[in-house]
C-alpha cells in the first residue's frame, strides 16, 4: 500500500492548467509522467485504484467552465460536487463564490488530490470520502446546487445517480450536469444550458476535441 497519498500524487503527476479552464491548475497525469504509463495490473500491485482523479474529464471541464462563467448560479450557495475526482468542478464553484463547497468521492486518492488541487488554486473544499449514492435520505445534508461532471458512463451508477439527484431536486436543489455524450445520460430528463468544444487526450477519448454539454435536471 502507498503510505503517503499526497507525496505519491506529487511524485507521479504534474501541476498544469486545465485546457478548457486555464484559470485552474490540477495535479494530473500525462504522457510525460510515470502514472500515465502504468498498466492496470501495476496499479493494483501498488494499491492504487483506477486514477480517475488524475485526469480532467470532458464533462468536468465543461461544467467547471460554465460555473466560472455563470458564477451567480453558485455564489453564496451550498454546493455539492458529486463524484468529484480531481476536484475540478468543486474548485470552480469555490472560485465562483460558493460556500460551503463539498466534494464527494469514494477514492481516498481523490481526497488527497482534491486537497492538493484546492491548495494549488487558493480555495478550500470540504472532502467526503463516501458513496453518497448509497446513503439514506436522512444521512445526506441538503444542498442548494449539486454539480455532476461525467458520471453517466456506466448503467448501474447512472441509475443510482438519478435516484439520488431526483431526491435532492425534490428537496429544492438545482442539479447541473456536464457530459460529453455518455451512453447512460438521461437526456429526456434534462434541458441543455450550454455546449463547448473541450480538448481531451486521445488516450481517454475517441476524439481530441469532445463536444460537451452542460445540462440541468428538470
Amino acid at each position: 500500500m502507498i503510505p503517503d497519498r499526497r507525496a505519491f500524487i506529487r511524485a507521479n503527476t504534474q501541476l498544469k492548467p486545465v485546457p478548457h479552464v486555464p484559470e485552474i491548475s490540477l495535479y494530473g497525469a500525462d504522457e510525460s509522467v510515470p502514472l500515465w504509463l502504468k498498466t492496470e495490473e501495476e496499479l493494483e500491485t501498488i494499491g492504487l485504484p483506477p486514477p480517475y482523479w488524475a485526469f480532467a474529464w470532458a464533462g468536468g471541464q465543461a461544467l467547471a467552465r460554465y460555473v466560472l462563467d455563470n458564477a451567480g448560479n453558485v455564489a453564496g450557495k451550498r454546493v455539492l460536487d458529486l463524484a468529484s475526482g480531481s476536484g475540478l468542478v468543486a474548485i470552480a464553484a469555490a472560485k465562483a463564490g460558493a460556500a460551503p463547497v463539498v466534494a464527494a468521492d469514494i477514492d481516498g486518492f481523490a481526497e488527497a488530490a482534491i486537497s492538493l488541487n484546492g491548495e494549488a488554486n487558493g480555495v478550500y473544499v470540504d472532502v467526503v470520502v463516501h458513496d453518497l449514492l448509497d446513503s439514506a435520505a436522512s444521512a445526506t445534508p441538503r444542498y442548494d446546487v449539486i454539480l455532476v461532471g461525467d458520471l453517466f458512463y456506466e448503467r448501474d451508477t447512472a441509475a443510482r445517480a438519478v435516484v439520488f439527484l431526483d431526491r435532492h431536486a425534490a428537496a429544492g436543489a438545482r442539479v447541473l450536469i456536464g457530459d460529453p455524450g455518455r451512453t447512460y445520460l438521461p437526456k429526456e430528463r434534462l434541458t441543455r444550458l450550454a455546449e463547448y468544444s473541450v480538448p481531451v487526450t486521445r488516450e481517454l477519448e475517441d476524439l481530441e476535441i469532445k463536444r460537451t454539454a452542460v445540462w440541468e435536471l428538470l
